[in-house]
């Protein structure tokens, strides 16, 4: 399970972000960065529910899907509100996409 490639390059990410979002400015740490954190841990975590649930395996999956669309925007939000880098955006977004394109490939084989 863990050396599945959605989970190493989850794991890898929110490790990044946790790295990123602690230097946030003092006033978006806890705006910004809570939101940011959330949602990166919530998706983590339902991608563990995942492969343990039987029968709503799908529905699971589709809630990850809106926390890494949730992530998606968050990230976006802190590049207009200047608490990333540009450079650190689009580190984060090809990130984003590729987690996303191994999500959807989960969810195609449910199918």
């Amino acid at each position: 399970m863990k050396e599945s490639p959605i989970f190493v390059k989850t794991y890898d990410y929110t490790k990044w972000l946790l790295e990123h979002t602690i230097k946030f400015p003092k006033s978006q740490r806890f705006v910004m960065a809570k939101r940011v954190e959330e949602a990166a841990l919530n998706f983590h975590d339902l991608l563990l529910l995942a492969v343990k649930e039987d029968k709503d395996k799908k529905a699971v999956l589709n809630q990850a899907s809106f926390e890494l669309e949730r992530l998606k925007h968050y990230m976006r939000l802190c590049k207009d509100l200047n608490i990333i880098s540009l450079n650190q955006y689009e580190f984060s977004s090809k990130e984003i996409v590729g987690i996303g394109r191994l999500l959807g490939g989960w969810l195609k084989k449910l199918q």
